[in-house]
């Protein structure tokens, strides 16, 4: 079942029954707070005529359950948002869970698809029409909404939990990140390329300002020096800072986690990077590779640019300063839904509420959540 009701202003709230007890609630991202609030409220009314207090909210951009619109979550949160909606359908045949996010609707493929690997570990027979009905509802509806890195994500979650990848442990230092195929940003063909990486959402490196010639049209390397450790959550992003103009613009954004890494080097295509793959600028045969190893020493390689490749060490600027990232907690904490639960007796998820029991390990970095049905150990990678 699917209700989708236009709001004032044009604005549409999207509500599905992907199976009986799954419910997918979202909101468009251009949604003005007054409207927002008000759908919210007649939501949380039709809630709770139908199912009384027996419904679990997953608030998908808060800072507790959520992350950034259009991003990879980070492993060990979503491992923990599906153990709790199974926590919680288990524990009375009345419960359901509802997903919320305002925004792309991406947030919610993450976690539905999610949810269908975390439960293959455990689910019965009876199940089966639930979990087709959830893969039909990722398909569908969902699927082609996500970006690369969630989609990665969810293949990385999938491939731990069903024991076809090892998780690696080992200390991971990046010593460089290689742009195959220089896109194209200036009509004069001069590309001014810099690159941010974040663990965990927070700034570990900003490399100078690489400008590279318009007859530039191979590679260029980003060396760290010193190399940088890197451990759980891993974000790269490129940006082009323009010569005309006190602006930048995305190149590429890639995420990925150190646990998931097989070997020593990460290749990604265009395709599998956000702004990127839909950008015409960037040639298509562009691809970013990234170069580790297990220790800080230098490491041989050819990675030395040419004549025509300068950088700008000088980072003063405001504009390559400034983390976009930097007000994440404070901007998705302010969009708590105060309306969703200040007058109403929802159970807005928390882990302290359903029973989650682990043991955090902290030379590994793992915390191992222990399922009641399957008495599995489960693993979430941080």
């Amino acid at each position: 079942r699917t209700v989708s009701r236009h709001m004032e202003e044009g604005y549409e709230l999207d509500l599905t029954y992907i199976t009986e007890r799954i419910i997918a609630v979202s909101f468009p991202r251009g949604c003005l707070e007054e409207i927002y609030a008000h759908n919210l409220k007649d939501v949380t009314r039709m809630l709770k005529s139908k199912h009384a207090d027996n419904y679990l909210v997953s608030i998908m951009h808060t800072l507790e359950t959520g992350w950034p619109d259009m991003h990879a979550p980070p492993l060990d949160k979503i491992c923990t948002i599906c153990k709790a909606m199974e926590s919680w359908l288990n524990a009375d045949p009345l419960h359901v869970v509802v997903i919320h996010c305002r925004g792309g609707k991406g947030r919610i493929g993450v976690v539905v698809s999610s949810f269908v690997h975390f439960t293959d570990v455990s689910a019965s027979a009876d199940q089966a029409l639930d979990r087709f009905a959830m893969r039909k509802y990722y398909d569908d509806k969902v699927s082609a909404l996500m970006t690369p890195s969630q989609k990665r994500y969810v293949w990385i979650l999938n491939s731990l939990l069903s024991g076809s990848m090892k998780i690696n442990a080992s200390p991971l230092f990046l010593h460089c990140i290689i742009l195959h195929g220089i896109p194209n940003f200036e009509s004069s063909g001069v590309c001014r390329p810099y690159v941010k990486v974040y663990q965990g959402m927070q700034v570990v490196y900003s490399s100078g300002i690489y400008r590279i010639g318009p007859g530039h049209r191979g590679r260029i390397c980003v060396t760290l020096e010193p190399a940088q450790l890197l451990k759980g959550d891993i974000m790269i992003k490129c940006y082009h800072k323009s010569e005309v103009s006190s602006e930048r613009e995305v190149i590429f954004r890639l995420q990925f986690h150190t646990g998931a890494l097989q070997g020593y080097k990460l290749m990604f295509d265009k395709e599998d990077m956000e702004a990127a793959n839909k950008d015409s600028r960037f040639p298509e045969y562009g691809k970013v590779e990234l170069v580790f190893s297990e220790g800080p020493e230098k490491i041989p390689g050819k990675w030395h640019n040419g004549m025509d490749v300068t950088v700008d060490y000088n980072t003063a600027d405001p504009l390559i300063r400034w983390d976009s990232y930097q007000n994440i907690r404070r901007v998705e904490g302010n969009e708590k839904d105060q309306h969703s639960h200040s007058k109403s007796s929802v159970h807005v998820f928390d882990t302290r509420d359903v029973g989650i029991g682990g043991i955090w390990d902290q030379r590994t970095g793992i915390l191992y959540l222990r399922s009641r049905r399957s008495d599995l150990l489960l693993k979430s990678w941080l």
